[in-house]
């Protein structure tokens, strides 16, 4: 065991020493997490401290705004996100408590906040998956905003409609400005053809329906740790280069003040966030990044380390100014 794994156990074991009045009370979580890995979070942080989690299920955005309309009535805990944004937002409105310093220390400082009012617990990246019989490598966009020009015309698939797409969006926002960002969304809006969701995205690539889809990388190797039937005909290609298209997205989670039972809702941050909860998202299908106490990711996921991805404040995400932007271009 490392020295950072060594003492993440000992932060995370200090977390979820819970006084007897938190042990007898439940938690409730508010997610937009992978229902599995949620369950799986729960089940066993429940079986580690006698707390029980009841499990309330959304998007991003709708969990968010739920909160926000709750305020300090909400029967939440505890919010988990798949996109950072989200989180952005019910931190601005005012209803997180601070999360506890040990549990800070679990996540390096790219993937949470400055304020400590939530924390990273899990990461995904940006990728344009496309059909091998359709393009070479060769023909590959150097950048994400190359999607945007006339001779993509027709060739690509996106989900526009989804939290993760609207994540995408956000960090080309704030790495390059409001101009280009609206440059891109109108490309989009002629060259793309739009799915309902990423895993339609890709599958509509692999049959041949768009030479490729712009993606994030957990709906690829979910596929391929299954039957691979929806990605077998797919090459993956990561932009890197700082782009925007590299983008890594932090999943967020944070205790809200409307906490009835906060020592138990911080404890089970700090389980999530610490070695066992981490070694849950690497061992499990969600293929998403383990980002905390030292755990390295799934081993079939490429190192982020090695994918050279821009650094974009997760809590400088703006989801309002996004949705604006993606009405105005008529692609929401």
């Amino acid at each position: 065991m490392t020295g950072l794994r060594r003492l993440a156990a000992a932060l995370a074991l200090a977390a979820l020493a819970l006084p007897a009045t938190a042990q007898d009370k439940g938690i409730t979580v508010y997610t937009s997490q992978h229902a599995a890995l949620t369950q799986a979070w729960a089940d066993a942080y429940t079986a580690e401290t006698g707390v029980p989690v009841a499990i309330r299920k959304g998007t991003d955005i709708l969990m968010a705004n739920q909160i926000i309309q709750e305020g300090l009535n909400s029967p939440a805990d505890v919010f988990l996100t798949e996109n950072s944004p989200a989180m952005a937002m019910v931190e601005q409105a005012g209803f997180f408590s601070p999360v506890n310093p040990e549990t800070l220390a679990m996540i390096p400082e790219e993937f949470r906040p400055a304020s400590g009012m939530w924390t990273g617990i899990a990461a995904r990246t940006t990728m344009f998956v496309y059909n091998k019989d359709l393009l070479s490598e060769a023909d590959l966009p150097k950048t994400m905003t190359d999607l945007a020009k006339p001779e993509w015309e027709g060739k690509w698939g996106a989900a526009p409609a989804g939290a993760d797409f609207q994540a995408i969006v956000s960090a080309l926002l704030q790495l390059k400005g409001s101009e280009e960002t609206a440059n891109f969304l109108a490309g989009l809006k002629r060259n793309a053809l739009v799915y309902r969701g990423n895993f339609e995205a890709m599958r509509g690539a692999n049959v041949g329906e768009v030479a490729g889809a712009l993606i994030y990388n957990y709906y690829y190797y979910g596929d391929q740790g299954g039957t691979g039937e929806s990605s077998d005909k797919l090459g993956v290609h990561f932009f890197g280069h700082q782009d925007p298209g590299a983008f890594v997205s932090v999943s967020g989670g944070g205790v809200l003040k409307a906490s009835d039972n906060p020592d138990a809702a911080q404890a089970f941050l700090a389980f999530v966030t610490g070695p066992k909860g981490q070694a849950i998202l690497r061992d499990g299908t969600s293929y998403e990044y383990a980002i905390g106490s030292g755990i390295e990711a799934n081993a079939a996921l490429p190192p982020l380390s090695t994918l050279d991805y821009p650094k974009v404040d997760p809590s400088l995400l703006n989801a309002q100014e996004v949705v604006q932007l993606m009405t105005a271009a008529g692609v929401m």
